[in-house]
């Protein structure tokens, strides 16, 4: 029977995910990973084809540690759009570099603004606020990129700036795109109805 590999996928993309957190994805490589993991090359290449390989795997853990980090306390908020920008700048201040392998890397792929709006992920959240202004949903993903735009500029400015996080601005910033938004779509509707 062969040995048990003392090094297993899981740890591979756990000790890859912390490397990319505390570093910044910049820094994984077969050598920074094989060295957290007090490990030679060889147990990386016997779990996965190639680093690209280790690197999507990073990002799918990456992503959902993202997903678990901005929907943390929606469900109680007062308004929980709101609360899920404030929650998304918020990562972009306290996770800087795994804010930056999320979205300033090419980890979305071809993926354009469009595709983005479309995605099946954002349905839930398309409804809330078609359900919440009494707009349409077509109308609620135009809410929504405002909203989307206003939140990651910020955030990307807290991620790649020694800027601080102050939860009260940005809670303005964020209700100002919304409203915004919202009130250009109701001059639409009233521009419409002359």
């Amino acid at each position: 029977m062969p040995p048990k590999p003392k090094v297993t996928r899981d740890d591979i993309v756990s000790a890859a995910f912390a490397l990319v957190r505390e570093q910044g994805h910049e820094n994984l490589n077969t050598r920074s990973l094989s060295s957290a993991l007090g490990c030679s090359t060889q147990p990386l290449l016997y779990w996965f084809e190639s680093m690209e390989e280790i690197r999507r795997q990073t990002y799918i853990a990456a992503d959902g540690f993202h997903t678990g980090f901005i929907m943390e306390g929606i469900e109680h908020a007062d308004d929980p759009l709101l609360a899920l920008g404030v929650n998304y700048v918020r990562f972009g201040y306290e996770e800087p570099n795994l804010f930056r392998f999320l979205f300033q890397t090419d980890g979305l792929g071809a993926q354009d603004i469009e595709a983005l709006l479309n995605s099946p992920d954002l349905g839930q959240m398309i409804g809330l606020i078609a359900q919440k202004t009494g707009i349409s949903e077509s109308d609620a993903r135009t809410v929504f990129l405002s909203l989307f735009i206003a939140a990651h500029g910020y955030a990307s400015l807290l991620a790649n700036n020694a800027i601080s996080f102050d939860e009260q601005i940005v809670s303005m910033a964020l209700t100002s795109a919304y409203m915004g938004a919202i009130a250009q779509l109701e001059e639409r509707d009233h521009e419409t109805d002359r």
